[in-house]
């Protein structure tokens, strides 16, 4: 009698630890979740004041339609990505797209002293900070979430209830890792 006892309290405790890793698993797949939420509210952001800059920049250097155009083409590339990976791709086509900008905007000193630019400016670089933090958050979240699907004896009720690691929100040049720096 006392044996069944043991076997069913050994039974009843590991269900009770498999609903516990259950929902943990669950819990970090919505963290990964709202973590990306944020960074794409972020992005959109980003993509909303691209446009005022650009047409701030225009009034002055009318003769740049390539790099304007450029801007454009990316900052559409940017809104239409759909997974991790397209997005990564197309946010770093549209951040070298940016640095055409400035390059540009340093050779009108008038437009580095307009209040809208600089006010424009001043959001972007803002915005881009609270990108940094959020791609960081999302990335911390995606670590927790990776380590308890990969660890024992965590694995196992992951694997059972095909949980799945989460990937990593990475760039491929170090060099780009950096947020970048808007000079006017």
């Amino acid at each position: 009698m006392i044996t069944l006892l043991i076997i069913i309290g050994a039974v009843v405790l590991f269900f009770l630890y498999a609903i516990s890793i259950y929902n943990r698993l669950v819990k970090l797949r919505t963290m990964v979740q709202e973590a990306w939420s944020s960074i794409d509210v972020m992005l959109k952001k980003r993509h909303d004041l691209i446009p005022n800059l650009v047409e701030t920049v225009k009034g002055y250097a009318t003769h740049e339609r390539e790099t304007f155009d450029s801007i454009t083409r990316a900052r559409a590339a940017a809104m239409g990505a759909n997974t991790l990976q397209e997005k990564e791709v197309a946010e770093k086509n549209l951040n070298q797209a940016m640095m055409n900008l400035n390059a540009v905007a340093e050779q009108y000193p008038d437009l580095k002293a307009n209040t809208n630019f600089l006010q424009l400016q001043g959001e972007l670089s803002a915005l881009e900070g609270e990108i940094e933090k959020s791609r960081r958050y999302y990335n911390g979240t995606v670590r927790e979430n990776n380590i308890l699907v990969e660890t024992f004896p965590s694995n196992i009720i992951a694997g059972m209830f095909k949980f799945v690691k989460s990937t990593f929100f990475e760039l491929d040049n170090v060099a780009e890792r950096a947020v970048p720096t808007i000079k006017f």
